[in-house]
């Protein structure tokens, strides 16, 4: 799969020109997606970093294992409340049926169980994030 550059950099000056912190490119079998993230830097009051993640839809990640995807369109939580302890964590051992997330739709808490036993390797949506449906959001390994 060839990647176009200018894609991502003309991506990345919307980011920056309409103070996004996401935007999303979809072009037949290829999806790009650029995100900012803001961290703290004790030289300076804010420090913005972009980055970059393709998608391909046929499949291919960048982490391999099981994937669980989330089963309706909704509002993604790592926790049952703000402040409660998160239902996985990276490098946890779960079990087939245990809850990993939560994903509020139309004001409805829908608990997601895991499709399968393993270790997480990777949670891939940011608490409070839109999720659709069959998107992953957690990888096991």
């Amino acid at each position: 799969m060839k990647i176009d550059k200018n894609i991502i950099k003309e991506l990345t000056d919307y980011l920056n020109e309409f103070n996004l912190t996401e935007i999303e490119y979809t072009d037949k079998d290829t999806k790009i997606k650029v995100s900012k993230s803001i961290s703290s830097n004790s030289h300076q009051a804010m420090n913005f970093a972009s980055s970059a993640s393709v998608i391909d839809k046929t499949k291919t990640k960048l982490t391999s294992g099981i994937e669980v995807t989330s089963p309706i369109i909704g509002t993604a939580y790592h926790s049952s409340e703000p402040g409660a302890k998160k239902f996985v964590e990276i490098g946890k051992k779960i079990k087939k049926g245990d809850t990993i997330m939560i994903v509020e739709a139309m004001k409805t808490m829908n608990h997601v169980p895991s499709t399968a036993d393993g270790i997480v390797k990777e949670i891939c949506v940011e608490d409070g994030q839109p999720v659709e449906y069959g998107q992953t959001i957690i990888i096991l390994g």
